[in-house]
C-alpha cells in the first residue's frame, strides 16, 4: 500500500477526519491499520493513528506529505478497535482522535524511543524449530522480499541472523534494526509476534518495560571448566563468582549475585571484560499481585436457576452467535459463579473474556475469586495500579499471555483478538458512563464489541437500570433488546435479611439527638456481645460535612464554585471537591465574628467518633476517600475486617458493593434519604439500588441478617420497596413517574453544557444554541412535546443555569435535548456545536455534549 489515511491527534472538529499521507518505501511493510505514526501537520510533527490503507489517493500525489516516523513496530490498536473508535466518535459526539487515544495505555501516549530486545537463547533445538514454524506461518506474499535491493527468501537462517544481531547487542534501536535489515520486515514481525524478539519503549513518563540487570555465563561448560582451572590466584573473587554461576546453571540478577556472595560490581565487570559473563537487561513484568498466593478453587454445582441461565448463555457461546442477556439476580444469588463457569467454557473454546466491574466494586475479594479460578490467565486493570503495572497488564492482553481481563470501565477496550464473552457486573452503576470526553457508556460499547466478535454479553445486577430492564421486558428497541433471565433465590439457601425502617423524626421527638436510632444502637450492642460483625453505610451523596455559624447562618463556600466547602477532620481544613481549593477552618465567623462556628452534617469521621463514644472498646475500619487513597490501603482494610480484627466496617458507597463476609449479620444505613433531594430524575432509582445492594451484605452465609434503614423521609416509595426487597413493585411505580414526566426509558437525553468566566457571554451562547436546535428540528418536522404521538419527536428544555452554576470560576448554563425515534439527535447536537465552534473559540467558551447523561449536575 502506498498511502495511509491518518487521524491526527489534534482535538479540533475541523480536522476530526482522516488525512492522506504517503508511506515511505522503507515503512510500507511495517505500517498497518492501528499503527501510531508521526506526521507533518501545520508546520510541526504530531502523532496520528492509521485508520486505512490504499494504493491510490484522490489528491495530487506531489502535494501529499510523507509519514515521518513509525511509533510502534506492532500496531497497538487492532482493526476492530479502530472501527470501534469511529463508532464512539459518531455516537458520543467527540473527536475521532480522542476516541482512539482512549484505547491505548498512558505509557504509549508520550513520545517514545523504541528498542528491540531478544529473549535469552534456550538450550537444544527448540528455538530453531520455533523460528521455522513462525516463518512457515508468514503470509504467502511475505516469502520473497527485497533485500538490499535484490530478491531473497525469508528463511530460518535469515531470521536467525536478525535474532543473533539483536542478542549480541543486548538491545537495538528499532529504527537501526530496520535500516540494518531492509527487506526483512516480515521476519522481524514474525519474531516479535512469536515472542523471540520484543519491543520496549523509553517513554517520557518512564512507563516502559521494566528490566533487571542479569549476569549470564557467556561460555560453554567445557570452556568454563578450563577457565576455572587456570584462574590467577589474585582473582579470587572473580573465580568465586564464576564458579557460583556455572554451578547454578541459570542467569541471576546482578543485585542478587552481589548480595549472596558479598562481592562488588567491579569483579563482575572484570569477568565481563574477559568474555566469561555478559550482562543482559532481562524484562520482568510488573505484577501487582506478586507474592500473593491464590488458592485454586473448584467450580461448585450450580443451582437449578443458575443452571438455566448458564445453559442459555452457553447455547449462544457454542453457536458463536452474538447475544445480550440481562441477568437479574437478587443479592447473594450466585451471579458471579454463573460468570465464572461461562468464562471457563469461553476459555475452553480458545476465546477470550472481558469482565467489567465498577471501580468501587473491584475489591481484592472480587479479584481473588477470578485469580483462584483462572490463575495466571487473568489480567487486572484498575486505577489503583501504577502506570507501569497497567501498561504491563495491557501488554499481557495484547501479546496473548492471558485470556481474561477484569477491570473497571476502560477494560472494555482490552485488545483481545477473539472475544467470546463480555460480563458487565452491577450493570446499573452510573460509573460505567465516563464523565470526560469521550463520554461513552461501557454498556453500549460492550454490545458493539460483541457485535464485532459474535460474542455474548451478560449484564448482571440485583437492581438493573430501568433503561436496561425496560428494554428487556418490552423488546421494542431494534438496537438493544436483552434477553431477560432471573435468579430469585440465594445460592447458599439463606433468606434475604429482614429490613427495619426507622423514622428519625420520631427519634428526635423522643429526645434522641444521636445519629444512631435506639434500635440500631441496641443491634450494634448485640453484635458486639455475640462476636458478629456490622457494616454501616453513610449515604454521603448530597450530605457532606460543612461549616456553619450558628449565630448568623454563614456557610463556608468555595470562592471559585457555587458550592459549600467540605470539612476534613484529618487535615483539619475545608476543601472543595470540584476545584480542589482548600483553606483552614475559621475560629470565628468571617461574617459576624461569632465564636459559635462549627461543622454540621454526618461525615464518616464523625460517625467513627460517635461509635467510639458510645462503644468504648469497639474496633472500626473506616473506608472512604481519605483512608483508601494510598496504594494497597483498600486491600489492607478489607483484610483486617475479614480477619475479624474489626467489629464494624464503616464507609460510603464502597462498602455497599462486592463484599461477602460470613460473620456480617447487621447492616445499618445512616441518612438513607439524603440523595432523594438532588436535582436528578434518577434520584429515587439510585437510592433504591444503593439500599438494596447494601442490605444484601447481611446474612449471606449461615447466620441470619438484619438491616436498619434510618430516614427522615420513610414514606418515600424507593425506601419502602427497598425494605421489602421488591424490585418489581419499585419498577412499576418509578416507570409510572418517568412516563408521566417524559424521561428515560421513554425517551433519550442529550445534555449540552456551556461554561465561561462571564455570565452574559455564557447566557448568550446558550440561547443561540437553543434557538438553532429548535430551528433545525422544526425544519425536519421533529420539534414537539414528548407527549405527542409521533415516531420522531425532539423537545428542548432550557437554557437554564446548571444545578451547580459555577465551577472553577466559570459560570455554567445547560440545555437538555429530549428525543425518541430513529433520528440522529447526537449528530444534530454536534453539527450546531461545530457551527458555533469558531465563535466559542474566540471567546474561550467551552461547549460540552453528553449523550445519555448519568450526572445532571
Amino acid at each position: 500500500m502506498n498511502f495511509a489515511r491518518v487521524i491526527v491527534d489534534v482535538p479540533v472538529r475541523a480536522v476530526s477526519r482522516p488525512f492522506d499521507y504517503r508511506i515511505p518505501p522503507e515503512m510500507q511493510e511495517w505500517i498497518a491499520v492501528g499503527s501510531r505514526v508521526g506526521v507533518p501537520f501545520g508546520g510541526r510533527t504530531v502523532q496520528g493513528f492509521v485508520v486505512g490503507l490504499s494504493d491510490e489517493s484522490e489528491y495530487k500525489h506531489g502535494r501529499i506529505k510523507a509519514i515521518r516516523e513509525l511509533l510502534d513496530l506492532v500496531p497497538p490498536l487492532p482493526e476492530d478497535l479502530v472501527e470501534l473508535g469511529s463508532w464512539i466518535a459518531d455516537k458520543y459526539a467527540c473527536h475521532k482522535s480522542t476516541a482512539l487515544q482512549l484505547m491505548i495505555p498512558a505509557a504509549l501516549k508520550g513520545k517514545a524511543e523504541r528498542f528491540i530486545h531478544a529473549v535469552r537463547k534456550p538450550e537444544g533445538e527448540e528455538e530453531e524449530q520455533e523460528i521455522g514454524r513462525l516463518i512457515e506461518e508468514l503470509p504467502e506474499d511475505g516469502g520473497e522480499l527485497s533485500l538490499f535491493g535484490g530478491s531473497s527468501a525469508v528463511d530460518v537462517s535469515s531470521a536467525r541472523e536478525i535474532l543473533e544481531y539483536v542478542r549480541n547487542r543486548g538491545q537495538v534501536k528499532a529504527e537501526q534494526l530496520r535500516q540494518s535489515f531492509p527487506g526483512r520486515e516480515k521476519a522481524v514481525q514474525a519474531l516479535i509476534k512469536g515472542g523471540l524478539l520484543f519491543e520496549s519503549q523509553e517513554i517520557r513518563d518512564r512507563m516502559g518495560r521494566k528490566t533487571v540487570k542479569t549476569v549470564v555465563v557467556n561460555v560453554d561448560a567445557q570452556r568454563a571448566a578450563e577457565e576455572l582451572e587456570h584462574f590467577p590466584a589474585r582473582a579470587k573473587k572473580q573465580k568465586e563468582i564464576f564458579a557460583f554461576l556455572v554451578e547454578l546453571g541459570i542467569p541471576m540478577p546482578q543485585k542478587e549475585v552481589l548480595s549472596v556472595l558479598g562481592v562488588t560490581a567491579s569483579a563482575i565487570k572484570s569477568l565481563e571484560d574477559k568474555g566469561l559473563v555478559r550482562l543482559e537487561d532481562v524484562e520482568v513484568f510488573r505484577d501487582p499481585y506478586e507474592g500473593r498466593d491464590f488458592k485454586p478453587s473448584i467450580a461448585p454445582k450450580l443451582t437449578d436457576e443458575q443452571q438455566q441461565v448458564y445453559d442459555a448463555v452457553i447455547q449462544r457461546l457454542n453457536a458463536r452467535r452474538e447475544g445480550v442477556f440481562l441477568l437479574h439476580g437478587i443479592t447473594g444469588s450466585g451471579k458471579t459463579e454463573v460468570y465464572l463457569q461461562s468464562i471457563e467454557r469461553c476459555i475452553a473454546q480458545q476465546r477470550q473474556a472481558i469482565v467489567l466491574v465498577p471501580e468501587i466494586s473491584l475489591t481484592p475479594q472480587m479479584v481473588e475469586r477470578f485469580k483462584s479460578r483462572f490463575g495466571s490467565k487473568v489480567a487486572v486493570m484498575h486505577s489503583r495500579l501504577s502506570g507501569g503495572e497497567r501498561y504491563d497488564e495491557w501488554r499481557k492482553i495484547r501479546e496473548g499471555r492471558v485470556q481474561v481481563a477484569i477491570g473497571a470501565r476502560s477494560a472494555i477496550f482490552a485488545p483481545f483478538k477473539d472475544i467470546g464473552l463480555i460480563v458487565m457486573d452491577e450493570e446499573h452503576e452510573s460509573s460505567y458512563k465516563q464523565e470526560e470526553s469521550p463520554k461513552y457508556h461501557a454498556r453500549n460499547v460492550a454490545v458493539k464489541r460483541a457485535e464485532q466478535h459474535n460474542a455474548v454479553v451478560i449484564l448482571g445486577s440485583a437492581t438493573p437500570s430501568l433503561e436496561t430492564y425496560h428494554a428487556a421486558r418490552s423488546q421494542s428497541d431494534p438496537h438493544f433488546s436483552p434477553i431477560l433471565t432471573e435468579i430469585s433465590l440465594r445460592a447458599l439457601g439463606s433468606s434475604l435479611p429482614g429490613v427495619n425502617i426507622i423514622d428519625m423524626r420520631e427519634e428526635l421527638k423522643e429526645g434522641n439527638r444521636s445519629m444512631f436510632s435506639r434500635d440500631l444502637h441496641k443491634a450494634i450492642e448485640q453484635r458486639l456481645e455475640r462476636g458478629e460483625q456490622t457494616v454501616l453505610l453513610l449515604n454521603r451523596r448530597g450530605y457532606s460535612t460543612f461549616v456553619m455559624c450558628r449565630t448568623c447562618g454563614y456557610v463556608a463556600e468555595c470562592p471559585n464554585c457555587d458550592i459549600s466547602l467540605t470539612y476534613h477532620q484529618r487535615s483539619n481544613n475545608l476543601r472543595c471537591h470540584y476545584c480542589g481549593h482548600a483553606e483552614t477552618v475559621p475560629e470565628t465567623c468571617p461574617e459576624c465574628g461569632s465564636e459559635h462556628i462549627r461543622y454540621f452534617g454526618t461525615g464518616t469521621q464523625r460517625v467513627e467518633e460517635e461509635l467510639a463514644k458510645l462503644f468504648p472498646a469497639i474496633r472500626v475500619v473506616r473506608m472512604d476517600v481519605d483512608t483508601t487513597s494510598e496504594k494497597g490501603s483498600h486491600e489492607k482494610l478489607l483484610q483486617k475486617f475479614r480477619d475479624k480484627k474489626a467489629d464494624v466496617l464503616l464507609g460510603t458507597q464502597m462498602v455497599a458493593k462486592g463484599l461477602d463476609f460470613p460473620d456480617v449479620t447487621l447492616v445499618g444505613v445512616i441518612a438513607a434519604d439524603s440523595a432523594l433531594n438532588l436535582p436528578d430524575f434518577r434520584a429515587g432509582e439510585k437510592t433504591f439500588q444503593l439500599l438494596t445492594q447494601v442490605a444484601g451484605r447481611a446474612g449471606r452465609h449461615h447466620l441470619p441478617g438484619e438491616v436498619f434503614i434510618q430516614s427522615y423521609n420513610p414514606e418515600h416509595y424507593s425506601i419502602i420497596h427497598a425494605s421489602k426487597h421488591d424490585y418489581h413493585s419499585f419498577v412499576r411505580e418509578e416507570l409510572g413517574h418517568r412516563r408521566k414526566l417524559g424521561y428515560p426509558p421513554y425517551c433519550r437525553l442529550i445534555l449540552v453544557t456551556f461554561s465561561h468566566e462571564q455570565l452574559p457571554v455564557v447566557v448568550r451562547m446558550a440561547e443561540n444554541y437553543a434557538a438553532m436546535v429548535k430551528e433545525k428540528a422544526q425544519a425536519r418536522g421533529w420539534l414537539a412535546r414528548m407527549d405527542k404521538l409521533a415516531p420522531n419527536v425532539l423537545d428542548l428544555l432550557g437554557p437554564i443555569a446548571s444545578p451547580i452554576p459555577r465551577i472553577k470560576n466559570r459560570y455554567r448554563f445547560q440545555c437538555m435535548i429530549k428525543w425518541r425515534g430513529e433520528m440522529d439527535a447526537a449528530l444534530l447536537a454536534r453539527e450546531i456545536a461545530d457551527e458555533l465552534e469558531d465563535t466559542a473559540k474566540e471567546q474561550e467558551l467551552l461547549i460540552s455534549i453528553d449523550v445519555d447523561p448519568q450526572v445532571m449536575m
